[in-house]
């Protein structure tokens, strides 16, 4: 038989090693299908076929592994094995009808591909509970190209996912997963916000908090980075075996969104049943309101003006949260869901550092006042390509004791200020990342000056830094209106050992005088532009 004719771009696949290569290519081909879709519709859609991808994958994997381990089971008895689906769930892998995988799509694709895939997603959902609503079926309408969706799966189906050293292809799938969500982001802009923190901004959050087990939350969960991120730090540090020693919990409001969520926890081999079983707003509708979490992390909208205020919420301990603006009830809701010794990081507009209006400071002086600020961390502009606001993080905690046996510096009555505005590199015109060492350096700074482990193991100990990092108690913070802002503590890099550095006052007074002049100089042209045009008239 000849050869079967490969998709356009599969050839390119032969040969390949580099997951970046896979991905990059899967990529172009998926784009072909864009099509009248709308992009909201389209992330769905791909993710979708990755996601199907990956849950067949995985059944034929362990399936093999069944088969294998039956070589000394008479032939005729073997199949009421491999079909036993307790040997797929006790190994966290969803059972697979027939009908629904891959090599039954990729073979009967001619007849039909977005009727069998539709019918896939159903047959998957209806078989797995946990996935019940997830999965997309969105194949076998008028505007998806099928002759290119064909292409796709052929394409998909050839790409070597395995073979990739030790790496098991489960992980391949999941770093396709997480490049496309990138993707999707950068081509969708401000919309990305709904599902997409940059991975620099979240690997601050996860390195600082260093969630090694207990229970992790994200009441505004996106596509679920924050817990995959988490998962990536328990398995570098502590090794594979311990991911699961982290739960992982969220809530998502926005349909789409929550689907992504739930594919990316299964495909990073997550639990995906902590995520809500629907999607809902965190502030109407707590999908948690049991909740004592370790660890909260969480990428909430900036200044959210549309939101479910009920002034009657007992999750508003230290003032009632202003319509206008929701930044405080983000905070007041993720206090309410803290451990006893949990803490949280939270990334939110600048403008919550030093906000005054509608009781917001009242509401931010109270919570200094009840010591539940650890850190203040400015970032540096152009992260977030979404949104041109600034960003900041905030570090919040129920317990700055030494905590026992963990023998941690006593930091009651202090707060730690890191202005980190001067880090990273532009890598377009728009957009700039934090680099690992950039990561570290910010972590490191936290886990020194709280005493932490890690920076013991590091030979490291805290001291402040001119321009970057400042340990002030809360009755400094008091003097200074409660305005939690890194740069009015760090001061500047390098004024205090340069003797020749112009004092702030007479700097102050002299560009006060410069801006004078300015103002008189652009006066007197005024004066110069009207008479030249009466001259005219």
């Amino acid at each position: 038989m000849p050869p079967r004719k490969r998709a356009a771009g599969q050839a390119e696949l032969f040969g390949v090693s580099s997951t970046k290569q896979i991905q990059d290519i899967l990529w172009k081909a998926a784009d072909k299908l864009r099509g009248s879709m709308d992009a909201a519709q389209y992330k769905e859609f791909v993710l979708g076929l990755v996601f199907l991808k990956y849950v067949s994958d995985a059944f034929a994997e362990r399936r093999d592994q069944i088969a294998d381990s039956l070589s000394d089971i008479p032939e005729n008895r073997r199949a009421e094995f491999l079909d036993e689906r307790d040997e797929y769930t006790s190994a966290n892998v969803f059972w697979v009808p027939e009908y629904a995988r891959w090599d039954y799509l990729k073979d009967n694709a001619p007849s039909g591909v977005g009727k069998l895939l539709d019918d896939a997603m159903d047959a998957i959902m209806r078989e797995n509970p946990a996935l019940t609503g997830v999965l997309p079926k969105i194949f076998n309408r008028d505007n998806v190209d099928q002759k290119r969706l064909k292409e796709l799966v052929d394409l998909i189906s050839d790409a070597r996912f395995t073979g990739h050293g030790d790496r098991p292809a489960q992980d391949v799938l999941g770093e396709t997963y997480e490049y496309f969500l990138e993707k999707f982001a950068r081509a969708e802009g401000k919309r990305a916000g709904e599902f997409y923190t940059p991975s620099s901004v979240v690997r601050i959050l996860v390195e600082v908090l260093e969630p090694y087990s207990g229970r992790v939350y994200d009441p505004c969960c996106g596509s679920g980075g924050m817990f995959v991120q988490s998962q990536k730090f328990i398995e570098a540090r502590a090794g594979r075996e311990h991911t699961h020693d982290i739960a992982v919990y969220g809530q998502e409001q926005n349909e789409r969104t929550w689907r992504l969520a739930k594919m990316n926890l299964a495909i990073h081999h997550m639990d995906p049943v902590g995520i809500a079983d629907r999607w809902a707003d965190t502030f109407s509708d707590d999908k948690h309101p049991d909740m004592r979490a370790d660890f909260i992390m969480a990428n909430p909208p900036f200044n959210m003006s549309d939101w479910a205020r009920r002034e009657s919420d007992p999750r508003w301990r230290y003032g009632v949260p202003p319509q206008s603006n929701a930044n405080y009830a983000w905070l007041q809701h993720i206090v309410s869901k803290l451990g006893d010794r949990g803490s949280a990081g939270i990334v939110l507009s600048n403008g919550s550092m030093a906000a005054k209006t509608s009781g917001e400071g009242e509401i931010r002086r109270s919570m200094i006042e009840a010591d539940l600020v650890a850190c203040m961390v400015a970032l540096p502009p152009n992260l977030f390509r979404t949104t041109a606001i600034p960003a900041c993080l905030w570090f919040l905690t129920k317990d700055k004791s030494p905590q026992g046996a963990k023998a941690m510096a006593d930091r009651r009555g202090e707060i730690l200020f890191i202005n980190a505005q001067d880090l990273g590199r532009m890598v377009d015109r728009t957009e700039r990342i934090l680099t690992d060492e950039d990561v570290q350096r910010i972590a490191d700074t936290f886990h020194s000056w709280r005493g932490m482990k890690s920076a013991k193991e590091k030979g490291i100990s805290y001291q402040d830094e001119a321009g970057f990092s400042y340990s002030a108690t809360v009755e400094e913070v008091a003097s200074r209106e409660y305005i939690l802002t890194p740069g009015r503590y760090v001061g500047t890099a390098g004024t205090e050992d340069d003797p020749d550095a112009e004092p702030i006052a007479a700097r102050v007074e002299r560009l006060t005088k410069e801006l004078y002049t300015c103002y008189e100089d652009s006066d007197r042209l005024s004066q110069v532009v009207r008479e030249a045009l009466r001259s005219l008239s």
